[in-house]
């Protein structure tokens, strides 16, 4: 059985700041995603153990719990990597030319994804959905309800309120706007680089 792990920060506490601080950083790595993997792990045990006890009365909560958790350790993933002090501006090559092609233009596709990311219980997702080969934004719940099947995140912002009200309050719209800052767009080409080029 695989034995899941919190990844280090790619970048310092502090690094990202004044758009998110070192404080906040802290709590939501150390402790919510950490409580993820811990999570997703319990579970797993839970799983093992019914199997070889021949004794299923308990796993259906664990099977729940693997989609919750496994859901938020990979998106907590995925969005610390989307992140870089030198993050900031707009996408470049052939991901900004798929951004065109799937939304019109960068502009209607930043507006869609604010728009999601306004009205979501959990994230706002830019996937690429394998079955209709193209780029979609997601409204995303929780960690996994408003998943789609067959698609693959490439940039994931967490919306959850421990992810912004520390610096932010209430005001969820100037996080979002902040949360451009520090975007990637490096990381997310390559996200969209690698799982393309498995459906090629």
């Amino acid at each position: 059985m695989s034995e899941y792990e919190l990844p280090p920060l790619p970048y310092d506490y502090d690094a990202l700041e004044p758009h998110i601080s070192e404080q906040v950083l802290n709590w939501h790595h150390d402790t919510h995603h950490q409580g993820y993997v811990n999570g997703w792990n319990s579970a797993e045990e839970t799983l093992a153990e019914n199997r070889e006890e021949g004794d299923f009365s308990s796993s259906p909560g664990a099977i729940r719990n693997v989609t919750h958790n496994g859901s938020g350790h990979v998106l907590h993933t995925i969005f610390w990597e989307n992140m870089s002090p030198n993050g900031g501006g707009e996408p470049a090559g052939a991901l900004a030319a798929r951004i065109e092609e799937d939304f019109g233009s960068y502009e209607a596709w930043k507006g869609e994804f604010k728009a999601a990311a306004s009205a979501a219980g959990g994230w706002a997702l830019l996937v690429y959905d394998s079955e209709s080969d193209q780029l979609r934004n997601l409204v995303v719940d929780k960690h996994d309800q408003g998943a789609l099947w067959g698609s693959h995140p490439i940039l994931a912002l967490d919306v959850w309120e421990h992810s912004y009200y520390y610096d932010y309050g209430p005001d969820r719209g100037d996080f979002i706007e902040n949360f451009f800052e520090v975007l990637d767009w490096d990381d997310v080409a390559d996200k969209y680089e690698d799982v393309t080029a498995k459906f090629e």
